[in-house]
């Protein structure tokens, strides 16, 4: 028989931490967010790739930019469920963000964490740096490395074997916490990368040429799962 103070201590844990977790999006409007898409600067009729349907937030994949949230955050964990509504393809969520365009006067400054088809969970480099075991490895010659046009900024993850099939749902999870992240896709640690040169930012999803549904994205702060 089950311990009952121990079942009721696991309950509240529970609702204390779901009380404390914030949901980004709430199933009906873009409300937090703000779009960054180059192209819709010089095309007034240019479309905006990110729309809600059936109360998910969807990436349409082009024209390519990002949404970015309105709201700076440091030390959470982010719970993203999501899955690939047709064709396989790239997107990814950027952590840390910043100023603006700051790569290929596209992507923000941050750490992104790829959700590319068989390479969820990779690092992107993007003016920003962190630095993983292995990196030799990972990331390729050390004379290469960069954060900017041309370097290698990519750090490979711990598995490709993590994501499920093509129109399944994937839960990824990305804690950050002071200057290190680490990224679950599925229950699976896929990348762990600490020395990070920020350690606050805005949360951001990429339209990055194919179409992702997404129907969570929860921030729950560290200090609430702690307690």
């Amino acid at each position: 028989m089950k311990n009952p103070i121990i079942l009721f201590t696991l309950s509240i844990l529970v609702s204390c931490s779901s009380q404390n977790s914030k949901s980004l999006f709430n199933g009906k409007d873009l409300t937090g967010w703000h779009i960054d898409v180059p192209k819709m600067d010089s095309i007034p009729d240019a479309r905006n790739p990110f729309i809600v349907r059936d109360g998910m937030l969807v990436s349409l994949g082009t024209p390519q930019g990002h949404i970015i949230t309105d709201d700076v955050y440091k030390d959470f964990r982010l719970e993203v469920e999501y899955r690939f509504a047709g064709q396989p393809g790239n997107c990814g969520v950027l952590v840390f963000a910043s100023t603006p365009r700051s790569l290929y006067k596209m992507f923000p400054k941050s750490i992104e964490v790829q959700m590319m088809h068989e390479n969820a969970g990779d690092f992107w480099c993007i003016v920003e740096d962190i630095t993983t075991d292995n990196m030799l490895e990972r990331r390729g010659p050390k004379s290469e490395w960069g954060i900017t046009e041309g370097k290698k900024r990519r750090i490979l993850n711990l598995t490709d074997g993590s994501e499920k099939p093509l129109g399944e749902w994937n839960s990824m999870s990305i804690e950050c916490l002071n200057n290190e992240l680490k990224v679950w896709v599925n229950g699976d640690l896929v990348n762990h990368g600490y020395n990070a040169t920020a350690n606050k930012g805005q949360i951001a999803l990429q339209a990055e040429g194919a179409e992702v549904e997404f129907r969570k994205v929860v921030l729950t702060p560290i200090s609430q799962l702690t307690e």
